[in-house]
């Protein structure tokens, strides 16, 4: 019988540079906690494409209502296409507001303020790049030197 790695290849790359280099005097403590930051962040931007689901949602949800008003009216039934047009046709999401209006709110007030205070959290300790706790995972796991020098 053929091992695992012998059929699908080994995942250790003991011999690979680290992606991001840590700069002198940058603790693992800051590291850490940088990554729990960015962490933070990814699930911040998972948010924000959820919301802009929901606006593709909400307009093809508007659109399709549309058809169905209009073949009501088509079926012989004026009267309720005009009340269904009248209720929802064009309505808010929530009061004052469509869709894109709750995607440039979170945008502005939520999503571009936590991306400045993660970029400006890495510069103040060392100008430190995106994803180095990541980086250095990804070196220890594939064998690489537990301190980040290859």
């Amino acid at each position: 019988m053929t091992s695992l790695p012998e059929q699908h290849g080994s995942a250790k790359r003991p011999d690979r540079p680290v992606v991001h280099r840590r700069p002198d005097g940058v603790s693992d403590a800051t590291v850490a906690a940088l990554g729990k930051l960015s962490e933070a962040f990814e699930v911040v931007e998972h948010a924000r494409g959820v919301l802009f689901e929901f606006h593709r949602l909400c307009g093809t949800a508007d659109l399709t209502l549309q058809d169905a008003v209009a073949e009501l009216r088509e079926a012989g039934h004026p009267e309720l296409a005009d009340e269904i047009d009248d209720c929802l046709v064009g309505r808010d999401v929530v009061d004052g507001r469509w869709s894109f209006q709750l995607v440039e709110a979170y945008d502005q007030h939520y999503w571009s303020v936590f991306r400045d205070v993660e970029r400006a959290a890495r510069q103040r300790v060392g100008d430190l790049p995106r994803h180095l706790f990541e980086a250095e995972m990804k070196h220890r796991e594939q064998g690489g030197a537990p301190d980040g020098v290859s």
